[in-house]
C-alpha cells in the first residue's frame, strides 16, 4: 500500500520556500548574488546548517524513493532527480570544481541577458513544489483522518 509520510509535505514546501525566496534576486540583482556568492565562497556557519540540512532531506528522500521502488508515487521522483542534483551541487561547491564555480559565477552575473529567465524559473519551480507540499499535507490528513 501507498503511504505518504509524514515529513513529504514539508520537505517539499521547504525545498519551495527555499526557491521562492529568489524573488529577491528580481527585486534587487545586486544585493541577492552579493549574499549568495559570499555565503557560498566564505563557508561560514550558515553555510554549514543550510547545506546540512539541504543535504539530509536529499538524502532521506533518496532513501524514501528507493524504499518504496515498486510502489512510488509520481512526484517522490523529484527526490531522485532533483535531489542527486543538489547533493552533487553542494558537493561541487564544497570541493570547489573549477567548472561549477564558474557557472555559478555565471549565474549570478547581474549583468546577463538571462538573469530572469533563470531566477524566475527557480521561482516557478519554488512555487509548483510549494503547491506540491500542500497537496501531499491535505492527501496526508485524509490518509489519517
Amino acid at each position: 500500500m501507498k503511504k505518504i509520510y509524514k515529513f513529504e509535505p514539508w520537505f517539499f514546501m521547504f525545498f519551495g520556500i527555499f526557491h521562492l525566496h529568489r524573488i529577491w534576486g528580481l527585486v534587487d540583482r545586486n544585493s541577492y548574488a552579493e549574499f549568495w556568492i559570499n555565503v557560498m565562497e566564505s563557508k561560514g556557519l550558515f553555510y554549514f546548517v543550510l547545506m546540512g540540512i539541504l543535504s539530509v532531506l536529499c538524502v532521506l528522500g533518496i532513501i524514501i524513493f528507493f524504499k518504496n521502488f515498486w510502489q512510488n508515487y509520481w512526484w517522490r521522483w523529484i527526490y531522485l532527480c532533483g535531489g542527486g542534483y543538489l547533493l552533487f551541487d553542494l558537493f561541487a561547491i564544497a570541493t570547489g570544481l573549477g567548472f561549477w564555480h564558474d557557472l555559478i559565477l555565471a549565474m549570478f552575473d547581474v549583468t546577463a541577458w538571462y538573469w530572469n529567465l533563470l531566477w524566475g524559473g527557480f521561482i516557478a519551480m519554488g512555487g509548483t513544489v510549494f503547491v506540491l507540499g500542500i497537496k501531499l499535507l491535505q492527501m496526508e490528513k485524509k490518509v489519517f483522518c
